[in-house]
């Protein structure tokens, strides 16, 4: 289990992921600073923790598809929230990850 921030003390299970989940946009794309109640939740975080993946029928682990340090999408209402250390994380399965953002 790979930490990318010391002070973490989350350990997921299985085909957990522990991710950090982006900073909600302060402006539109047209320049119009956002207030609070309008900032819609990010739906994009940061991999910090990842489980050792799910065990089979046959007792072996299968690998999961994301890495500390990836960037994903997951749904809206997917996972549970968490605040450890001060910090807001979002606990997913693998299978809530809709997909990787690459650059």
């Amino acid at each position: 289990m790979a930490k990318a921030d010391k002070q973490l003390t989350l350990k997921p299970l299985d085909d957990r992921v522990v991710l950090q989940p982006l900073e909600a946009e302060e402006k539109t794309s047209g320049g119009i600073l956002l207030p609070d109640t309008a900032k819609q939740k990010p739906q994009q975080g940061t991999v910090v923790a990842v489980g050792p993946g799910k065990l089979n029928d046959k007792g072996t682990r299968l690998a999961l598809a994301v890495k500390v340090g990836d960037t994903v999408l997951f749904g809206k209402y997917s996972g549970s929230d968490v605040e450890v250390n001060g910090k807001e994380y979002k606990i997913v399965r693998e299978s809530e990850i809709l997909g990787k953002v690459t650059k």
